[in-house]
C-alpha cells in the first residue's frame, strides 16, 4: 500500500563531543511538522519493519502516544497526564514540551523495538531524531525538574506499568493455546477438521509474514490469543473470559438457526473472488455517489448525492470491477512493509491534519489550536481507540476460536454439496450450489468445450468459479478468475502468507477502521474528508499479487466511516473474512470509537 513518507531529516548537526548540546542547532521539520508527528513517524516505520503483530504495535502505539501526552499535559493547567499527573512550569514552554515529549517517546520506542527483527533500521533511526533534535541520548535521569528528566520518568512509569497489563510483555507475549484442528496444508488440496466452526492454522512451504519476513515455521500459530485480558483505555473490565465486549456469537455451520447463514457467507466469499477478474467485461462507479452511507454493520448504502464542502454532486469514477477488487483487497491488507491496520489510520489521519493546517479545531470548536497540541491529543485519542479495538477484537478471537474461509470453503467443497438431494455428492454440511458459481462437475460438463472440461476426471466434486492463485510471473501475469476444484481454492493473498495466523471472529480490520472513523469524525468535528472527499491513488503496476493495475484506480470516500466500511469490505474481496466478521466487527468499532472519544476528553479537561 502507499505509505506517508517519514519526515526525519538527516541530522544537520551533533551534540558536541562533550555530551553536551551547546553547539546544535536543531533542523526545522519538514513541512513544519512538530515533534510528536516526527516520533509517530518514527514509530510507524519502526513497525514497518517489524513482524506483523496488529496486537503488540497497536500497544507500542498507544503507550508511545500516551507518554507524548503526558509530557504534553504536564504544562497545561486542565490538562490531566494518563500514567503520570505531574505538573510542570518553565520560561520556554514549547521547548519544555518538546524536550519532554522527545525522551518520553524516545524511551519507549527503544524499549519496545531494541530486540524486535528490524530494530537494526529502527533504533538507528530513534537515535538520529534525537541527534536532528540536539538532545543528548546519554540522559537518562528521572529525577528533578527539567523536561528531560520528566520525559524520561514518564516513559518509566509507563514501561513498568504495562509490565503488569496482562499483555504478559516480559515473556515475549507469550499466551497458551492448543488448535482443536490439525493444520490446514495449503499446498494439497482439501483439509480434515474436526470442527468447521473453529480456526485452523495453516501449514505454509515457505511462508513470509505480511511484511515481507521470512518465519521460520511453516506452521501457524494463533498471536495473543489472550490479548482481551489486556488493560484498556475506555473498556469495560474483561471477567475471567477476557471478553471485554462480547458481540454474541457468529453463525455456526450445522447449528439450526444459522446453518444457512454460515453457509451463505462462505457462498459470498466465493463470489467475491470470482469478481477478480480484470478480463471480465464489468464496471462499477466507485464513487462516494454510488458506494457507501452504510447503515452501522450493512452493506446497505447507496452513496451520497452531493458533496457538502462543495455543493456539487458527486463525480463518478466508473472503474473496471475486478481492478476495483483487487485495489481494496491490496491497499487495506498492509501487506509488505505496511504499519499493520492501526497505523494505517495513523497514516490517514496524519493526511488529514496536514490537509486542515493551521486552521485546527478539535471537535470543529471555534478555537484554533497549534500543531503539537493537535497532535498529541489526536494521537492520544486515535492510538488508545486501535489499542482498545485490539483488546476487544481479540477477546472475541480467542473466546469464539473462529474458522477462516479457507477452511470452509476447503471442508465443504471436499464433502460435496447441501442444495440438491437429487445430485451427486450430497452432504448435508456441503457448499451451496449456485449456477455458473458453485456447481456439480458432471460427465456432460467435463465434455470437449465443457466449462469444466479441463477439470475431466473429477466428476462428482464441487467446482468453484473464483481467482485461480498467485500467476508464476506476477509482475507481468495475472491469476485471473476460472473453475477450480473447491478443495484447491485460495483467497486473493500472496502463497507465502495467505491468512492471518488468529481466528476470525471478529474482523481486526473492521474494529480499528471504525473505531479510528468515530475518532477522526469526533476530533474533526466532521464526518466527511477535508473538502468533502478523501481519495487514495493506487499507481497503475503497483499490485503485489499479481500484475495490474493497468490503469490508476484512484479510491474515493466522502466520510471516514465510509473507508472504514470498504476497509472491513477489502477482507471478503481478499478472502480473509465473512461478512459476520466483518458487520461485527463494525458494530464493535463504533462502540469503542464513541467510548474512547468521551474518556479522552476528560483527560483534555474538555469533557462535560
Amino acid at each position: 500500500m502507499a505509505v506517508i513518507a517519514a519526515s526525519v531529516l538527516m541530522a544537520a548537526c551533533t551534540p558536541s563531543e562533550s555530551g553536551t548540546t551547546e553547539d546544535c542547532v536543531p533542523e526545522a521539520a519538514a513541512a513544519g511538522h512538530s515533534v510528536a508527528r516526527r516520533w509517530n513517524e518514527v514509530l510507524l516505520e519502526a513497525i514497518r519493519d517489524d513482524l506483523p503483530a496488529p496486537t503488540v504495535h497497536s500497544r507500542n502505539l498507544f503507550h508511545t502516544s500516551a507518554a507524548m501526552w503526558d509530557a504534553w499535559a504536564a504544562y497545561d493547567e486542565d490538562a490531566t497526564g494518563l500514567f503520570v499527573t505531574d505538573k510542570r512550569s518553565a520560561d520556554d514552554v514549547a521547548a519544555a514540551r518538546a524536550e519532554a515529549i522527545s525522551y518520553a517517546a524516545y524511551r519507549v520506542l527503544e524499549a519496545r523495538y531494541e530486540d524486535s527483527i528490524g530494530g537494526i533500521y529502527s533504533l538507528p533511526a530513534m537515535d538520529g531524531l534525537m541527534e536532528e533534535l540536539c538532545y543528548p541520548r546519554n540522559v537518562d535521569t528521572t529525577e528533578g525538574d527539567s523536561p528531560a528528566a520528566l520525559g524520561n520518568r514518564i516513559a518509566a512509569t509507563i514501561l513498568a506499568t504495562a509490565l503488569q497489563d496482562g499483555s504478559n510483555e516480559a515473556n515475549g507475549y507469550a499466551a497458551e493455546y492448543v488448535a482443536v484442528n490439525q493444520p490446514l496444508v495449503v499446498a494439497s488440496s482439501g483439509t480434515a477438521m474436526s470442527d468447521p466452526n473453529r480456526w485452523q492454522p495453516l501449514q505454509i512451504g515457505q511462508m513470509i509474514s505480511q511484511n515481507g519476513i521470512a518465519v521460520e515455521n511453516g506452521v501457524q500459530e494463533f498471536i495473543d490469543p489472550h490479548w482481551g485480558s489486556v488493560d484498556s483505555f475506555a473498556l469495560p473490565v474483561p471477567g475471567a473470559e477476557g471478553l471485554p465486549i462480547d458481540p454474541g456469537p457468529p453463525p455456526y455451520l450445522g447449528d439450526a438457526a444459522t446453518d444457512n447463514a454460515f453457509k451463505t457467507s462462505a457462498l459470498e466469499v466465493i463470489r467475491y473472488s470470482s469478481l477478480l477478474d480484470p478480463a471480465a467485461d464489468h464496471t462499477i462507479d466507485i464513487s462516494p455517489a454510488a458506494l457507501g452511507n452504510n447503515p452501522l454493520g450493512t452493506n446497505a448504502g447507496s452513496g451520497r448525492a452531493v458533496n457538502p464542502a462543495t455543493g456539487a454532486p458527486y463525480r463518478s469514477n466508473v472503474v473496471n470491477h475486478g481492478d476495483f477488487g483487487r485495489a481494496v483487497a491490496e491497499f487495506w491488507a498492509d501487506g509488505p512493509d505496511s504499519e499493520t491496520p492501526p497505523g494505517h489510520w495513523n497514516t490517514l489521519a496524519n493526511t488529514v491534519s496536514d490537509s486542515l493546517d493551521p486552521d485546527l479545531r478539535i471537535g470543529g470548536s471555534n478555537q484554533a489550536v497549534d500543531r503539537l497540541e493537535w497532535d498529541v491529543k489526536l494521537y492520544l485519542a486515535l492510538n488508545a481507540a486501535a489499542h482498545d479495538g485490539a483488546v476487544a477484537a481479540w477477546g472475541s478471537k480467542g473466546h469464539y476460536d473462529y474458522s477462516r474461509p479457507i477452511s470452509m470453503i476447503r471442508y465443504m467443497g471436499g464433502i460435496g454439496q447441501s442444495t440438491d438431494p437429487n445430485q451427486p455428492s450430497f452432504h448435508q454440511k456441503g457448499l451451496l450450489l449456485e449456477s455458473g458459481l458453485v456447481e456439480v462437475i458432471t460427465t456432460e460438463t467435463t465434455a470437449s468445450g465443457g466449462r469444466h472440461a479441463h477439470l475431466a476426471g473429477n466428476e462428482g466434486e464441487i467446482a468453484v468459479k473464483a481467482w485461480r492463485g498467485v500467476p508464476e510471473d506476477r509482475e507481468r501475469e495475472v491469476g485471473g478468475v476460472a473453475w477450480i476444484l473447491a478443495v484447491d481454492w485460495v483467497p486473493y493473498q500472496l502463497p507465502t502468507f495467505v491468512t492471518p495466523s488468529f481466528a476470525a471472529y471478529v474482523s481486526g480490520h473492521s474494529v480499528f477502521s471504525r473505531a479510528a472513523a468515530e475518532v477522526m469524525t469526533a476530533f474533526t468535528g466532521d464526518e466527511y474528508f477535508p473538502g468533502g472527499l478523501g481519495e487514495w491513488t493506487i499507481e497503475a503496476g503497483s499490485y503485489e499479487f499479481e500484475r495490474g493495475p493497468d490503469e490508476d484506480i484512484v479510491l474515493q470516500w466522502a466520510t471516514y466511516r465510509d473507508a472504514a466500511d470498504q476497509a472491513g469490505l477489502s477482507r471478503l474481496y481478499g478472502g480473509i473474512h465473512v461478512r459476520a466478521d466483518d458487520f461485527a466487527g463494525r458494530m464493535l468499532g463504533a462502540q469503542i470509537g464513541k467510548a474512547v472519544w468521551l474518556e479522552a476528553q476528560h483527560y483534555f479537561g474538555t469533557d462535560g
